[in-house]
């Protein structure tokens, strides 16, 4: 297709232009989350950091346990309140899950398989060495690796970074990006609209998206189709964004001025890709930021942005992990038809049948304006260039979409 690059191509044009920031900010565990480790982070201690009862029970040594004889209770050890005393020979010590364990314990036995008496308890069950122990260093080792460079900080991360005792860490600042939305036609939320008029919705959903992925955003919020408004809007982003991203006004109408304004004040890296939807998007660099110009279709400038500024805001805020997750084979219920020449990316909705397979059917009119059918899909049909129909039965790609689109 005339001028238009692959999907591959504009993704690797992209990832490849982009060099991560490398200023970072030392801030408490409290605000860290959804942020981007900039140092990896190693166990100063071992967790658990003493050997420790897995069970409510009784701490035994073997040498203890020859005879069925009744074992006196010798002491107790509970969370916070080890038993720090001697240890008579012939006893056990009660013990909680948690505690610390006595000098000289060689294992547990569960406080169901003991019986009590007045005396001391009876253990009625074979004993194993080390049963029911969680020994130091277990989960992790002093000194090991626990979180690396360049890692996004979630609710797994947090709480075991602060099992460590650490209340501070190294982050990458936050990236900087300055979002507007381009078109005479569009409304403000909290206006009446005129004929001819629509709410700009895209706006919100990438001052969401961006915010989900840790990113301050800055609203320029909507310019009118005007050549100069554009430019003076661009170069006010261009002085405060590490990445612009706008939606509408990159096609070829006689009101879509993105273009022709980015190519006085910047370079143009590409401007058309075959992907439905989203054809037209532009990719290009200003004096001090990145640009992304979006299609001014919801739809579009949802999918464009999942597809091609999701793992491009990964890589600039300096993860290193940017892939959007794994592509599964799924087993179509619906038949498919489309152009070749260009990948699309159908809404689908996708689960396993009785047998454990991976069945998936569209979530019905693909058009670029049907943004409700992302309230009922959870997956995106891929459909590669050189595929022009999908029959009932066959199998197709689908990707299951990543926390960006959950609720």
């Amino acid at each position: 297709m005339k001028n238009l690059i692959s999907f591959d191509e504009a993704k690797k044009i992209i990832l490849n232009q982009l060099i991560p920031i490398v200023e970072s900010v030392k801030v408490p565990l409290t605000e860290a989350i959804g942020r981007i480790s900039a140092a990896s982070i190693y166990s100063p201690i071992a967790i658990p950091i003493f050997d420790n009862s897995a069970v409510d029970g009784y701490a035994i040594r073997f040498n203890d346990c020859t005879t069925q004889a009744l074992l006196p209770i010798a002491g107790y050890s509970c969370a916070g309140k080890p038993f720090l005393g001697p240890w008579p020979h012939n006893s056990v010590i009660r013990i909680m899950t948690g505690a610390p364990l006595p000098l000289g314990s060689e294992a547990i036995v569960m406080q169901e398989d003991v019986k009590i008496f007045s005396g001391g308890i009876k253990i009625t069950k074979p004993i194993i060495p080390r049963q029911n122990i969680r020994f130091s260093g277990e989960d992790i080792k002093i000194n090991s690796l626990v979180i690396p460079f360049g890692h996004r900080l979630g609710i797994a991360e947090l709480p075991l970074i602060a099992s460590l005792g650490i209340s501070n860490i190294k982050v990458f600042r936050k990236l900087r990006t300055v979002i507007f939305s381009i078109g005479d036609e569009l409304q403000y939320l909290n206006k009446k609209l005129d004929i001819g008029q629509i709410y700009d919705i895209n706006r919100l959903m990438l001052s969401f998206m961006l915010k989900k992925l840790g990113c301050e955003v800055i609203d320029l919020e909507i310019i009118p189709d005007n050549k100069e408004l554009l430019h003076e809007a661009l170069i006010q982003a261009d002085n405060k964004a590490d990445i612009i991203i706008s939606t509408g006004g990159v096609s070829v109408g006689d009101t879509d001025h993105t273009r022709s304004v980015l190519e006085k004040i910047g370079k143009i890296k590409f401007s058309r890709i075959a992907i439905k939807p989203g054809k037209p998007f532009v990719f290009g660099q200003l004096t001090n930021s990145w640009f992304c110009g979006l299609p001014g279709n919801p739809v579009s400038a949802a999918v464009t942005f999942y597809q091609l500024v999701q793992p491009a805001i990964l890589k600039l805020s300096g993860q290193i992990d940017i892939s959007l997750g794994i592509r599964q084979r799924a087993i179509a219920v619906d038949k498919i038809v489309k152009k070749s020449g260009r990948v699309e990316f159908h809404r689908g909705i996708c689960k396993a049948n009785i047998e454990g397979i991976l069945e998936v059917k569209s979530t019905g009119n693909q058009g670029s304006h049907i943004f409700s059918s992302f309230m009922l899909a959870n997956c995106f049909i891929i459909l590669q260039s050189d595929r022009v129909t999908v029959e009932p039965g066959e199998w197709v790609d689908i990707e299951f979409f990543n926390k960006l689109m959950e609720s």
